[in-house]
């Protein structure tokens, strides 16, 4: 059995839109937030800590540490991340949309296959065509329930502004054709499944067609689906014969959820 690792990180150090922030408290200075926090459950406390006084010195532990500790200021959708209905909108297929904690566990792990893509360019999108071209140059029939992951290349941006400028989107008629052949999650190897904001936005201002305004993600009002953002390495991956791992963190109401894809051959 080889596993491959599918998983962007959660990055403070990658170029980001949206503020990552990582607060890391080393095993020395864990002694002293132990201290405050502890202490600082009481208003006694509080006072005691201020004269300087310690319930646990450092002189106490082994080697003068305690224990490390990181606080993860992020939203979900940074690293690799499965979003649901509810991020799309708040209903869907005229239902209360359903949050990535409601995501069924049996669908994330299952057979996948991978669509090549890398010939995509970033203003345009992947059509159901496109899908039906791929799947025939490698002579695979989709069957349900299977995860089907589009390779377009574009992770190896991640970390720099053209990671957020440079791939391509998923039109809504790939999407019909996925879920008509019974996919329940799909999964891209780009920041998300709409075009660039520098593409979409432009149009969108220009014409007020909100036809050109996150298409694919709003569509997910009409029809039902999942989608993996953020996958990375698929070009390790062969073809098909291949099962994924998805599972979401287990986050309450949010409309996605990290999770560390891995493939398993």
């Amino acid at each position: 059995m080889k596993i491959i690792d599918l998983s962007l990180p959660i990055s403070d150090e990658a170029f980001e839109v949206h503020r990552v922030q990582i607060e890391r408290v080393s095993h020395k200075a864990g002694v002293k937030k132990f201290n405050r926090v502890i202490m600082g459950k009481t208003f006694l406390g509080k006072l005691k800590y201020a004269l300087g006084k310690r319930i646990v010195k450092k002189e106490d532990l082994p080697d003068e540490e305690f224990l490390s500790l990181e606080t993860v200021h992020a939203p979900v959708h940074i690293g690799t991340h499965l979003d649901y209905s509810f991020h799309y909108g708040s209903k869907s297929e005229n239902r209360p949309a359903k949050t990535a904690d409601e995501i069924p566990l049996e669908w994330c792990y299952s057979d996948a296959v991978k669509i090549g893509l890398t010939h995509k360019k970033p203003n345009e999108v992947i059509s159901s065509q496109d899908i039906e071209n791929g799947l025939r140059k490698i002579n695979y029939s989709l069957k349900p329930n299977d995860i089907v992951l589009l390779h377009t290349g574009a992770d190896k941006f991640f970390g720099t502004p053209k990671y957020f400028s440079d791939y391509p989107g998923v039109d809504i008629c790939a999407i019909d054709y996925l879920l008509d052949k019974g996919i329940k999650i799909f999964g891209v190897d780009t920041m998300g499944i709409d075009r660039p904001y520098r593409f979409m936005l432009t149009e969108f201002l220009k014409t007020k067609d909100p036809k050109k305004f996150y298409p694919a993600h709003f569509y997910g009002r009409k029809r039902e689906f999942i989608h993996i953002e953020r996958l990375t390495n698929l070009g390790r991956l062969p073809d098909y014969g291949f099962k994924i791992i998805c599972f979401p963190v287990r986050i309450k109401q949010t409309g996605a959820a990290w999770s560390r894809v891995v493939a398993i051959l």
